[in-house]
This record gives C-alpha cells, structure tokens and sequence, in this order.
C-alpha cells in the first residue's frame, strides 16, 4: 500500500517525524510564556478557526472510506487509477501572478531551468509557481535565519517537527498570513478541494486562535503504527495470528523463537520512547503525553502504571530469549532486513511500512513473504484503545505581505494542487504531461526517463490531498489487506488530552525527556532493573516535571483540555 502516492517521498517517512511540536514561546521576567506567543487555542476558539468539512464523491475509491470513532476514518483505496479521471476544478485557477516558494526535498534536486514538469503545471495553474526545493536533511536548519532577516518566500512549507527552532507562536503572528478570513467555516466551501480535507487536518494549522496553515499528506487515520508478523511463517508452524492480549504474544514468542535455528519470534516491540507499545497498556502515545488520572489529576506518561508494566513485560521477554539479538544490543539498523529474511516474525513499525515496496524486498528476501497486522489488542484482552495523532504532519504558510488578491489566488492554486487521487489535477500535479513524463502501466501512472528526471515532491509540499491507499509494486493484495486492517482499527481511535491545542511550552522543559528516553531503553532491554525507572521518574519530577504539570493545568484552566 502506498498512501498518498507521489514520486520521491514515502508518507512514513513524514508520519514517524509528526507529532505535537512544542513550540519555544517568548518568556517574561517571571519565566511564563507570554499570552501573545503562546500559540495555544482553546476549544471554542479552535471551533471558530477551522474549516468547514465538505466531502467530495467525484472520484470513486475501489474501498470505500469507513468512518470510526471521535472523526477518524479510513483512507481511500484505490487498486488501479480511474480509466477516466474527472476534473474537480473548472475555470481560471490563477491571475498571472508570480510567486516564489520553498520547500525541502528528501533527493535529487530537478533542474529549474527548460523543465517542462514545472512549465506544465504553472500553465494548468494560471501562475508562475517558483520552485525552490533545499535539502530536506538540513530544512530545518535554513528556516530561523530566514525568520530572523524577514526574508520568507511568499509561499514556505513548514514541517511541525521544525517548529521548536521558530518560537512558532509568536512567527505566525507576525511573519504569516492569518487566514481565518478565507477558510473558517463555510468560508473554505469556494475552495472545495481544500474543504473535502479532514477537520483533525487542519488542526495543528491553528495557532492563537487563527487559521494560518495548509495541511500537507493529510490523513484521518493517523496513528503512529502497529505491530506487524510474518503470515507465512505462522502458517508454517501452525501458529495462530489471533493474538488478543499479552498472554498471547507471548505464547507466539515461545513458539516462533529457536535461536539454534538462528529464528527469533520478535523484534524491539517498544520502540523509541515507547511509541508503540503504550497501544498495549493503555498510556499515552509520545505526541500528546498527559492523561487525568482516577482523580482528574494530570498525569504524565512517565507516571503511569502502564509504561511501568510495558517495561516489566519489555524485560521479561528479552530475559526469556524471545528478541533477536540485535534488537537486544539496540541495534535498528537492520530491522527491515531482520524481518524480510525470517529472522524474526514480529516486529512493530509505522503505518508506511506495509506497502507494495516492502512486499517486493520481502518476497526477494524470503520466497512466500506475506506481511500482515495484528488486529489493535490490550494487554489484558480488554477493548483496546489508540490515540489519534495529528491529521497532517506538514503545513505550508503564505506570506504576511501579500495582499488580499494574492492571498485568493494562491488559494485557487492550493485548490487545484489539493485535486484528490483519481482526479484529472492529481495526474498532471504528480506526474506532468501524459506520454512526455509518464504512462500508464497496469492501471497505474509510470515515470518516463525525462519524468524520473524533472519531476519530485515540489508542489505537493505546497497543498496536497488527503492520502489515499495505492497499488505500489503491483501489490494489489497488500492495499486489501491494510485497508481492511484500517476499518478495523478506525473503531478503537480515541482523541488525547489537548489535542489540536498547539500547545508551547516554556524553553527550559525542552531537554527534560532526553534522560527518560535513555532509561526506556536500559530498563526494557533489562541492562538496569525497574528500580532504575522510578528513580529516573521522581528525577523528572523534580527537575522541571512537576513544574511542567503546573504549566499544563495552566493551560487547562484557561483553554481547557481540547478533547
């Protein structure tokens, strides 16, 4: 499966990295964040910036969306492109005008000058789109100096995980555009492509109450991922895959693990800073960290009972020989490989892992590779539960200094780029001129040479649609299989505290969780006893964790708690 397919850019690449950013604030004399650049926003005042929701049925998906809990929703799936893409933009787009943009590029850099891909797509728009990809590896890098001089483009992309360097709640303010005046509400309604994106998309685009971002590789399904096992070695060894509760994932490992056979049953099922086991028991994921307790009090992850069981359970499996060693040595490198070859038969990772890519180096690495999912399960086999993450990992900003008709009619072109999958604009955005820079093969659009050479993610850091699950690879299964996989998981999403809220916290919080990730790893790979968690937990407290609860049931008190 491939969501959201463009040339050059995998969605898990951007989904791994997105997560709440905690924007630096400005601080007074006293240490508190100044309410001007705070960049928070309460719930009501969230209501009056966002977008309206308008979904759009011009183009019919293979696989239906499914709507789950709390506005989440499947993604689209198609298993070929529609033989006869619909239009869903009529009329003039652009008014001539000329703008110049930035956004990073994880890749080679397409040359500017005689490239027909860009002569193309500025002429579908109406408007001279200046293209100005930098080095997706050092972005983050090259954005403060331009914030600093006030030298933006007139249209910048701006990942949320870049943000931190910005002191965000206050740039909005002051570098970049408010446009709560042409989206809120019905507003966005004149910009359909725009409105068909999910709520839970724009979100993170609202700071002080204002609209300013543009969501880019949206998805109403975002979770930070799942835990994936071999089918075909389960089959083999008679083991069954309707693993329910811990208890049963251990059985799995007792079964799958025969370490003379150079086969063990898991890989790291924690990962970083337990990003994916607080699914299991039940504590908060790392994008959004605080919970109430039976009380009502806020409770960090790191408090929880759960993230304590988590690392017992960790340690336990490792002290029974269950984890392939290198995952034992904190050894990720490679993971991917370990899990082609056999080598282990669970392993947990992103939702971008499961695709037609992965499925093609499987099947070259082990003859029969079949990747599944686990079914969402609790550690004690109860209804389980997954946080919704942000709807959109990625947002693009327009210049404070446009005026009022240059920020409609980039609009229009946000509208045309955000032409859904299946659309005649999708084609022409993500893959030029038919028969110059691509074709169709299997039912599927294929880079010509001169395309693979002038075409890259460009436009698509601009404005974007929402994903949608491909074929990739020919995989016409795997999209079946993680589809269905998707409609079954929707069911269980639940919004975490302060979701939504961009909240900021205060700069001298923004180290605290660098010892704890540390300890994480020592104490579920069984190097330091649990003695060594607690310790490490009442430390956090005292050096700046208590505090930081103090700044939250500020923010709570005043804005509220966003869910």
């Amino acid at each position: 499966m491939q969501s959201g397919a463009t040339p050059g850019m995998s969605r898990r690449s951007l989904l791994t990295s997105a997560a709440v950013i905690a924007a630096v604030p400005l601080l007074d004399a006293c240490g508190s964040p100044k309410e001007k650049a705070s960049g928070t926003t309460g719930e009501g005042d969230l209501a009056k910036a966002l977008p309206a929701h308008a979904a759009s049925d011009l183009v019919k998906p293979d696989i239906p969306v499914v709507a789950g809990a709390n506005g989440a929703s499947t993604d689209p799936a198609f298993l070929a492109y529609p033989a006869n893409p619909p239009k869903t933009v009529t009329g003039q787009v652009g008014k001539g005008g000329t703008y110049v943009t930035m956004t990073p590029l994880w890749g080679a850099i397409p040359p500017s000058s005689g490239n027909a891909y860009y002569d193309a797509v500025n002429k579908e728009l109406g408007a001279t789109v200046k293209l100005q990809p930098a080095d997706g590896n050092t972005y983050a890098d090259l954005l403060p100096p331009l914030f600093a001089a006030d030298k933006l483009p007139d249209w910048i992309n701006i990942p949320t995980w870049t943000m931190t360097k910005l002191n965000f709640g206050e740039a909005v303010r002051t570098k970049l555009a408010d446009l709560t005046p042409y989206l809120a509400g019905d507003k966005i309604k004149q910009y359909p492509n725009l409105a068909a994106l999910s709520t839970n998309a724009w979100v993170a685009g609202v700071w002080n109450g204002k609209l300013y971002g543009l969501p880019i590789y949206s998805s109403n399904a975002v979770i930070a991922g799942m835990y994936y096992y071999r089918k075909d070695l389960f089959d083999k060894a008679g083991v069954s895959a309707d693993v329910k509760s811990i208890a049963d994932l251990e059985a799995v490992g007792k079964a799958l693990t025969n370490a003379s056979a150079g086969q063990w049953a898991f890989d790291d099922l924690f990962g970083n800073d337990a990003a994916y086991i607080c699914q299991l028991f039940g504590f908060p994921a790392t994008g959004y960290p605080w919970a109430a307790d039976s009380a009502g009090k806020l409770q960090h992850r790191y408090e929880t009972e759960g993230i304590v069981e988590a690392l017992n359970w960790h340690a336990k499996m490792v002290k029974a020989g269950y984890l392939h060693p290198d995952a034992v040595a904190n050894n990720s490198q490679n993971g991917k490989q370990r899990f082609w070859s056999g080598k282990v038969a669970v392993c947990a990772d992103g939702t971008g892992a499961w695709n037609g890519d992965d499925a093609k180096s499987g099947a070259a690495a082990t003859p029969g590779y079949n990747r599944q999912a686990f079914k969402l399960f609790s550690a004690n086999g109860g209804k389980p539960t997954v946080d919704l993450g942000n709807g959109a990992g990625m947002y693009s900003f327009l210049n404070k200094k446009l005026n009022d008709g240059q920020i409609k009619e980039l609009l229009a072109v946000a509208n045309y780029l955000a032409a859904p999958y299946g659309s005649a604009e999708w084609l022409t955005v993500n893959f030029g001129t038919a028969g110059t820079h691509y074709t169709m093969t299997d039912g599927n659009p294929l880079l010509t040479e001169k395309g693979s050479k002038e075409i890259a993610t460009t436009y698509q850091f601009l404005a974007g649609p929402a994903s949608a699950s491909t074929v990739q690879s020919g995989a016409v299964q795997v999209t079946k299989d993680a589809a269905a996989w998707q409609a079954d998981m929707v069911k269980y999403v639940v919004k975490p505290l302060f979701y939504g809220m961009n909240v900021s916290e205060p700069a001298q919080f923004s180290s605290l969780n660098l010892p704890m990730i540390d300890t994480i790893t020592d104490v579920k790979l069984g190097r330091k006893p649990i003695s060594a968690w607690t310790d490490a937990v009442a430390s956090w407290r005292k050096q700046g964790g208590d505090d930081l609860r103090k700044f939250y049931d500020g923010i709570r008190e005043k804005y509220g708690t966003g869910k």
